[in-house]
């Protein structure tokens, strides 16, 4: 049997990243041979890959890269089963090493079969699942291209970058804090424009029955009603509808006494608020539409247009689960 020194052992571990007794069976069973050891560790990972496919990997870190000249990027979640292996250094080291190899890819497909010290992405993977005892994933992939782009990544459960139309004057502030609304509030769209009729339509009759449903409790608890809305976005908002609205609020102001000499001042008020209440879609999945999270004052759009001539050219979002 060939004698199997501290130094091979260390060697196996940097290579491997396993833990020093593994290294030293995978060693002692392979006789030595480095190259056969390696492949030990490769199949203790297949099997334990194998034994833990159906598990669930929830916990994990988001991470993205941006290039030097800010007109690419790349974000990834590299997910494990526990909190306690998402916190430790070597894992979050992983992630970072993993990133750097997606970079540059367009697919998921593309990163897994990437080389990465000699074996592809996906059988690190596997190798890591063995090394670590839990199940190791790449849960997410997104890509992005734009003159100008920008990130955010929070507490490193959820990764943001959003693309600008092109450079401006504090750039990489205004792409942070979109990166950041993003990350925070959930956007799955850039603007109502992007919605699907029928999907508005589903939505619709989905959030009024909600409502309709909420009204019921609420009149046997004896409580003020929830609005019904007859719309959910923008989409819906014809120059017809509007115009209904408009004769319904002056019939309401006129059943209320209001002076019609006075009706000028409140009616914008008026359709704000019906078109705020008949918007509750694009608020809650439409970036642009959104409220700005650092001045709920401004629409995330109105927010864009303070630096000039410049659009949102698209965003990507990456979380954990």
């Amino acid at each position: 049997m060939s004698k199997i020194s501290a130094a091979d052992v260390k060697k196996l571990r940097e290579t491997t990243g396993a833990g020093m007794m593994d290294c030293k069976n995978a060693l002692v069973e392979a006789e030595g041979n480095f190259d056969k050891a390696i492949e030990v560790l490769r199949k203790k990972g297949q099997k334990i890959a194998a034994k833990r496919a159906d598990r669930e990997s929830t916990e994990g870190v988001a991470i993205t890269k941006i290039s030097d000249d800010k007109t690419s990027g790349v974000a990834i979640v590299l997910a494990c089963e526990t909190d306690f292996v998402a916190k430790n250094d070597s894992f979050k080291e992983l992630a970072q090493q993993f990133v750097n190899v997606a970079f540059g890819c367009k697919t998921k497909e593309e990163f897994l079969a990437k080389d990465f010290g000699g074996m592809t992405v996906a059988e690190k993977l596997v190798e890591q699942t063995g090394v670590i005892g839990e199940k190791i994933d790449i849960t997410s992939f997104e890509t992005i291209e734009a003159p100008y782009v920008g990130a955010y990544t929070h507490v490193g459960k959820i990764s943001a970058m959003v693309g600008l139309t092109k450079v401006v004057d504090n750039a990489e502030e205004l792409t942070k804090d979109l990166a950041m609304q993003v990350a925070s509030m959930g956007a799955t769209s850039l603007t109502y424009k992007d919605f699907d009729p029928e999907y508005v339509a589903k939505e619709t009759e989905a959030r009024i029955a909600a409502i309709v449903k909420d009204n019921e409790e609420l009149v046997r608890l004896g409580k003020t009603l929830k609005n019904v809305p007859k719309f959910v976005s923008r989409l819906q908002l014809t120059d017809e509808a509007l115009a209904q609205a408009e004769v319904e609020a002056k019939e309401q102001l006129k059943a209320e006494g209001k002076p019609e000499k006075i009706w000028d001042k409140i009616l914008p008020g008026k359709m704000e608020r019906f078109i705020s209440d008949n918007t509750t879609l694009d608020q809650e999945q439409c970036l642009l539409d959104q409220k700005f999270i650092k001045d709920e004052k401004k629409t995330v759009a109105e927010y864009v247009s303070s630096y000039g001539d410049v659009e949102v050219r698209g965003f990507v979002r990456v979380t954990l689960g």
